[in-house]
């Protein structure tokens, strides 16, 4: 079940508020297949990092790039999904040791009789680096993420939570290492206390990080942490080597949180009704495009086709607009018709894929809680939905009469792959040289590689296949063996100015929800509001199907037949206004001032851009494509 509900009682009831739940900001849910641990008093539990991040640089480090201490186990890294290794999550066990309800005061870890952890000048320089650079540590315990608790500016009584704690401070140029940490772990419980029934769930894991200068610990590594006032921080100097002490402390806390609810925190999107307000304005575009459409296709449209059906007066509608007069090269192919069936075919691809995505990811199936699961469906999802992609592509490359069908099949199938993989694999070449864990490693690449050529590749060619053997799409009108002039265009109808145009409807129903999207994949930060997202996907595809129906009408009026491209561009031009968001977005809300981590940006946001202009395209034309005959068909044609 993708979303549990409180209380279960008739069956009807709760399938009915799991559907709202979808749409409205209830968050919780247990993952399918996945039951809660439980553990018992004394049970000894790992503290695991994930990585290390920034908003100043997106580069992500693993846990141990930096000295930290390492575990009496040794290093012990876990077996991870695609997902997460292509996210650079390098998840392994720390120094830190937590037993459940066993509060720890003080404890020093690494600290053989007492001494202190000695790092070198080139150590050193690496924790003053990514001090100054304000990295973040990510760290899980129970596969909850550790949450830093911050007072809200508006009221202070309420508190917001950022996934993971600073690695340090950093102020007049002088670098602070936050080497203290308080652990405070919520549970909740479970049976009767002292009985065999007894046992407890993990509910919340906050994480307090402190920068404390210790002139000693004693040999049994007990410490004690001064108050936070009378607290020396303990700076790191750039230029030579330091002595750290790393302590932590553990509380334990009970708490009235379900398990299904834990994650409530992290999920909470900032005012929902902000959300809301996105949909509203979506809806508002809607209603106006919708109107504008039904004034063409009832009062324009309409009259124009019941005149052209009345053989009196069939002169005098000839006379009065031109739209009926390209009957004759409406459906005439393209230019380039092995590239403009690959760009549908790869629209297709990623459409079909992202509404299952969707689908998946609204009923809980691709939650936070498993990490990189949403990643890792969307490359599976995509391999498998080429089958579709190649059966429409096919069919349509064989109404537009083409004969090479299996070159046509092999651009549809690797045109958008080999751009993603070949950008990727290029600026991991940058990623490695710095280091980073975001850095794929060669067997992961090997692995997308086999993704590629063993499942989307034959899946795209077997589905162009049978759509190439399909009967090809009926058009309602015969096209004339000599191509009809066009006319000299008005200036409003100049296709720059169409695409300009185009795209700032569709933008504007989606750009609040873009904000959010970009903040989760650049800040790292959750993002869970798939039932919002939804809406709004489904409002996007209403509005570039609708925008693009009005301008390719008006182009038909002024007797220009060459809509095929201008269609998949008119409805691509909200493509234009997202890149422009992601400059705007990259000077405003980052701070990012390295080479790499800028090339790394704009790269990928890029590849972000082509995929939605992928998807809006194919969207505007296969509207358009419906559109003209329906209306071509409707007319008597001599």
């Amino acid at each position: 079940m993708g979303i549990s509900s409180p209380r279960r009682s008739v069956r009807l009831k709760l399938v009915f508020a799991a559907l709202c739940s979808l749409f409205v900001e209830t968050r919780s849910f247990y993952l399918p297949g996945v039951t809660p641990q439980e553990y018992r008093p004394g049970d000894d539990l790992e503290v695991k990092a994930v990585k290390m991040t920034s908003i100043r640089s997106q580069l992500p480090f693993e846990y141990y790039s930096l000295p930290f201490c390492k575990s009496t186990k040794g290093i012990q890294y876990k077996a991870e999904n695609l997902g997460e290794v292509l996210r650079g999550d390098r998840i392994v066990n720390t120094a830190f040791k937590v037993s459940v309800l066993q509060d720890v005061t003080c404890q020093a870890v690494c600290s053989k009789d007492g001494q202190p952890i000695k790092i070198d000048e080139k150590q050193s320089k690496l924790f003053y680096d990514r001090i100054q650079r304000q990295y973040m540590l990510h760290m899980l315990l129970d596969n909850l993420p550790a949450a830093t608790r911050i007072p809200s500016i508006d009221d202070p009584t309420k508190f917001q939570y950022d996934d993971g704690f600073s690695l340090g401070l950093f102020n007049d140029k002088k670098a602070y290492l936050n080497n203290h940490l308080d652990f405070i772990v919520y549970y909740h419980q479970f049976g009767d206390k002292g009985t065999e029934t007894e046992a407890y769930r993990i509910v919340g894991f906050e994480v307090s990080a402190r920068s404390v200068h210790y002139d000693k610990i004693e040999s049994d590594s007990k410490c004690t942490v001064p108050k936070p006032e009378e607290a020396k921080p303990k700076e790191i100097l750039r230029e030579s080597a330091n002595d750290i002490y790393f302590t932590y402390s553990v509380k334990w806390l009970p708490s009235e949180i379900k398990w299904a609810s834990r994650w409530d925190i992290f999920l909470e999107m900032g005012d929902v009704q902000i959300h809301w307000f996105s949909i509203v304005n979506s809806l508002v575009i809607v209603l106006f495009l919708s109107g504008i459409v039904a004034m063409i296709m009832v009062r324009t449209l309409r009259r124009d086709i019941a005149q052209y059906n009345r053989d009196e007066d069939a002169e005098e509608a000839i006379e009065e607009t031109g739209w009926k007069l390209v009957h004759g090269d409406v459906f005439r192919p393209p230019q380039y018709p092995i590239i403009f069936t690959s760009f549908i075919g790869s629209g297709v691809q990623i459409l079909s894929m992202t509404l299952v995505v969707l689908v998946l990811a609204m009923f809980g199936m691709l939650s936070p809680a498993s990490r990189g699961a949403l990643m890792s469906a969307s490359i599976v999802l995509y391999a498998f939905m080429g089958i579709f992609s190649g059966f429409y592509a096919g069919r349509l490359y064989k109404t537009m009469k083409g004969i090479k069908w299996k070159k046509a099949a092999w651009l549809t199938g690797s045109l958008y792959p080999s751009l993603v993989l070949g950008l990727s694999f290029f600026m991991n070449f940058f990623i490695w040289g710095k280091k980073s864990s975001g850095a794929v490693p060669i067997t992961t690449m090997i692995a997308l590689l086999c993704i590629f050529f063993g499942i989307c590749l034959p899946f795209v060619m077997g589905g162009f296949y049978f759509g190439f053997r399909k009967q090809a799409y009926d058009h309602p009108v015969r096209t004339n063996q000599i191509p009809r002039q066009v006319p000299e265009q008005i200036w409003y109808l100049n296709p720059m100015l169409g695409v300009l145009v185009s795209g700032i409807l569709p933008f504007g129903a989606v750009f609040i929800e873009l904000f959010f999207i970009f903040s989760a994949i650049w800040e790292n930060q959750f993002y869970y509001l798939f039932g919002i997202l939804f809406l709004v996907f489904i409002i996007l595809l209403i509005c570039c199907s609708e925008i693009t129906i009005v301008l390719i009408y008006f182009q038909l009026c002024g007797e220009d037949y060459h809509w095929w491209w201008r269609s998949f561009f008119l409805s691509g031009g909200c493509s234009i206004y997202v890149f422009l968001y992601s400059i705007y977005y990259f000077y405003s809300k980052l701070e990012i001032t390295e080479f790499v981590p800028a090339l790394l940006y704009f790269t990928y946001s890029s590849l972000m851009v082509a995929t939605f202009w992928l998807l809006t395209g194919t969207i505007g034309f296969f509207a358009t494509y419906y559109f003209i005959r329906q209306i071509y068909g409707a007319v008597k044609i001599d």
